[in-house]
């Protein structure tokens, strides 16, 4: 009886006495908030095992640490739960959990299916599966050919995740556009938010190109920051003319400026990233020693204390990829991927426009509230969402962090501590992810005109 009312406290009695507080929430949200809960788990766990800094202070703090280690058979001083291999093994069994249950979840259209309760439930039994397989990666046989391996899915599927982020970004800017324009149809007030939009986008893509000329060039040296701000400034000119040349036009007149303003400011944003990110250049003064140089001088007194700048801007980041992958796993973005969109005439202009309105009386009809949070059952007729394309994005994610945090082909010397320490990897996937999402832009803009027979809808 004891043990039965201990249960009931670690239980559904004890969730209900703290959720009830919390506000509503629909079901698919819940469901998509704790899956991306256990991605956030395991990431902190890599980013504390490719820290140096909390290495140390464990063996430091924690009594018996050397005894310990040798009990779970992690090494003397748990070296193999340390650095990059860690990291690899962990992020392994989070991407089979994610790959799995986009297999089992495969063509699921109805949320009252067996498959759907599983999904959407059983989170004590996910997590203990999930934990299961990240700790069985630690015992797989031959070690080094399993990372050889994983080093190049891991790749491989970590630029598969950046290149989704940039089709659905500029499958945004398209949206964005024609969901004003729709609206500029019936008040003209619509086109004046597209011209003042437009403009401060343009703003900041200058401000920043300038900018960027003015920190990190110099007049003597600094060849490849000339080239390459030349280069992607030069690009977004370039896209702007294709978006309003007459060509274009004429097949496509929801194209606007629109569009190529919010790309010039990603590719300002990108070219910026990799700039920060390149390997610092130096050279000899007058005096015979080494300066750095192609680099703002108040960014060298940022990087002074590295502990804080480290955990801010690895939060930044995280928080980020969780953003893009909860924002990519919708309805409206996976539809985007197999080229379906939303027609013109269906538009209705919203300044949130990326927010589906809660016009649907149906999913209030369905609340539920058993002594703790208010649940709405949006799922009733149908899945909100795809499930096996949400899985599968996870799946991407866990690859994309994992090299991340690995310093993607800079593995063998990377710490946590050194996370915005300059490598040319970094650099120049970071350059090469601005040139392919110029190069999809143009694409969407051109191919009406390559393939003059076929429809294209964005």
């Amino acid at each position: 009886c004891l043990a039965f009312q201990l249960a009931c406290c670690c239980g559904t009695a004890a969730c209900s006495l703290c959720c009830k507080c919390c506000p509503k929430i629909k079901q698919s949200t819940s469901t998509r908030f704790m899956y991306a809960l256990y991605f956030i788990l395991v990431t902190i766990i890599c980013c504390v095992m490719m820290s140096t800094t909390v290495a140390n202070e464990m063996k430091t703090h924690i009594p018996f640490y050397k005894q310990m280690c040798k009990g779970i058979q992690a090494g003397e001083m748990c070296e193999k739960l340390v650095g990059y291999s860690a990291v690899y093994k962990v992020c392994f069994g989070m991407a089979c959990f994610f790959f799995l249950f986009f297999l089992f979840t495969i063509k699921i259209n109805n949320s009252k299916s067996c498959r759907a309760y599983i999904h959407n439930g059983f989170w004590l039994i996910k997590l203990v599966v999930l934990a299961a397989m990240c700790s069985g990666a630690f015992f797989i046989p031959d070690q080094d050919t399993f990372l050889n391996a994983w080093r190049y899915v891991g790749a491989t599927g970590g630029f598969l995740f950046i290149a989704i982020q940039l089709i659905l970004l500029v499958e945004f800017a398209h949206k964005w556009n024609k969901n004003w324009t729709a609206g500029a149809n019936h008040k003209q007030v619509w086109n004046g938010l597209l011209a003042l939009v437009t403009l401060v986008l343009y703003s900041i893509a200058v401000a920043a190109l300038v900018l960027m000329a003015l920190f990190y060039t110099r007049s003597e040296g600094c060849m490849y920051n000339k080239v390459l701000i030349g280069v992607n400034g030069g690009l977004c000119l370039f896209v702007s003319l294709v978006a309003i040349s007459p060509c274009v036009q004429n097949r496509q007149p929801h194209s606007g400026l629109l569009q190529s303003g919010v790309i010039s400011c990603y590719v300002m944003y990108l070219t910026f990233s990799a700039l920060s990110s390149k390997p610092p250049e130096t050279i000899l003064d007058e005096n015979n020693q080494n300066i750095t140089i192609c680099v703002p001088e108040f960014s060298q007194g940022l990087h002074r204390d590295e502990n804080l700048v480290t955990g801010l801007g690895t939060t930044i980041l995280f928080g980020c990829i969780l953003y893009s992958c909860l924002t990519s796993t919708t309805r409206a973005s996976s539809e985007a991927l197999k080229g379906i969109y939303a027609t013109a005439e269906t538009e209705v202009a919203r300044c949130c426009f990326c927010c589906v309105p809660d016009g649907d009386a149906d999913a209030e009809e369905h609340v539920e509230k058993r002594g703790g949070q208010t649940v709405v059952y949006d799922e009733k007729k149908g899945t909100v969402y795809s499930y096996a394309y949400f899985h599968f994005v996870f799946f991407l994610a866990s690859l994309y962090v994992m090299m991340t945090v690995t310093h993607w082909f800079h593995y063998e010397s990377a710490q946590i501590e050194k996370f915005f320490t300059g490598t040319w990897s970094i650099f120049w996937i970071k350059m090469v992810s601005c040139w392919v999402c110029v190069g999809l832009y143009l694409w969407t803009l051109t191919a009406p005109l390559c393939c003059p027979t076929r429809e294209f809808s964005v």
